[in-house]
């Protein structure tokens, strides 16, 4: 064969080889693109599904918050032992998702393809916490909110100065002092208050007694832990306060004389500053779809009849391997 013919035939034969590559590149970036695309959807479609969920669950729990008002309209008193405190342990939703015909259950074919739910929530009361709100009222630092802080510091074992510096940040943020050009940001939640200048491990020691609601709020001695009664009264040790959490079990407060029992010699309940019943409510749900753990909180403002979501905060969490 000619020298012509074999150059002829070389040339012929890359160019063959550069198609081949061309066209599985092609190839390859299509695949890609179609996979992306597929995620993408896979992605939209479970965050759809996790928000209706979601807000069926917000919305049952408003309904048993109403209903709870509905039957204490006489006597509003709000206590551990109502339905409401009850959580919802974790049930699967995948049988209900993928239900037969008008809505009858499904034979068990359906559920292979329906996809891995589980709903989980509580409703908590938000005034079983004390309110860091209340160290914002007035054109004075309230002596009796900045003590009831001091003792819950003392509790949770952090610095001795975080009451005042917490107090006095606070009433910075809320537009309370003369110099407002270095005021901070008011925080939202409990975790915001890192913006104070309180460490992430004070703020954690915090958490449990400790809340932020948009406005002043008495403290529900019913649902409250011993910690947050006994801050809460001048003259009462916890072994005073856990008293009054043993014996709320089996009988509820339900005024301000069954309050005044419990409390030292000559100490008054403050209407202001103790109750019986309850505004503001949190709303926990937990939702597993799949690979995905949604969690999403709520807070309730519950005025009568009405149910109002003033906040609601919703984050991702981490699938823990078995």
């Amino acid at each position: 064969m000619s020298r012509r013919a074999l150059r002829h035939r070389g040339a012929a034969l890359l160019t063959a080889l550069l198609l081949v590559t061309l066209v599985t590149s092609l190839a390859a970036a299509m695949i890609w693109r179609q996979y992306r695309a597929v995620q993408i959807e896979s992605a939209d479609r479970a965050r759809a599904q996790s928000a209706w969920i979601l807000q069926g669950a917000l919305d049952w729990a408003r309904l048993i918050l109403r209903e709870d008002a509905r039957a204490n309209q006489r006597e509003p008193v709000d206590h551990l032992g109502e339905v409401w405190a009850v959580p919802l342990a974790e049930a699967r939703l995948s049988t209900f998702l993928a239900a037969g015909p008008e809505g009858k259950p499904g034979t068990g074919d359906e559920d292979a393809g329906g996809p891995e739910a589980f709903l989980s929530g509580q409703l908590s009361d938000a005034q079983a916490l004390y309110n860091l709100r209340n160290l914002t009222v007035g054109d004075q630092l309230p002596l009796a909110e900045l003590r009831t802080l001091q003792r819950l510091c003392d509790s949770a074992g952090v610095p001795s100065n975080t009451a005042q510096t917490l107090a006095k940040q606070l009433r910075a943020a809320a537009g309370l002092v003369e110099d407002k050009r270095q005021a901070p940001l008011m925080p939202q939640t409990v975790d915001e208050l890192v913006w104070l200048g309180l460490t992430p491990d004070v703020v954690k020691r915090l958490k449990p007694f400790v809340t932020l609601l948009p406005q002043r709020t008495a403290v529900n001695v019913n649902t409250a832990p011993r910690e947050v009664i006994a801050a809460l009264f001048e003259g009462m040790d916890l072994g005073s306060a856990e008293r009054i959490v043993r014996d709320r079990v089996n009988q509820p407060l339900k005024s301000q004389d069954d309050i005044k029992r419990y409390l030292p010699q000559g100490v008054a309940p403050d209407d202001s500053r103790a109750a019986v019943a309850s505004a503001y409510f949190f709303i926990t749900g937990t939702l597993r779809l799949d690979e995905r753990v949604l969690q999403e909180r709520s807070l309730v403002w519950r005025n009568g009849l009405e149910m109002r979501v003033v906040a609601r905060e919703r984050v991702n969490l981490m699938l823990q391997a078995p």
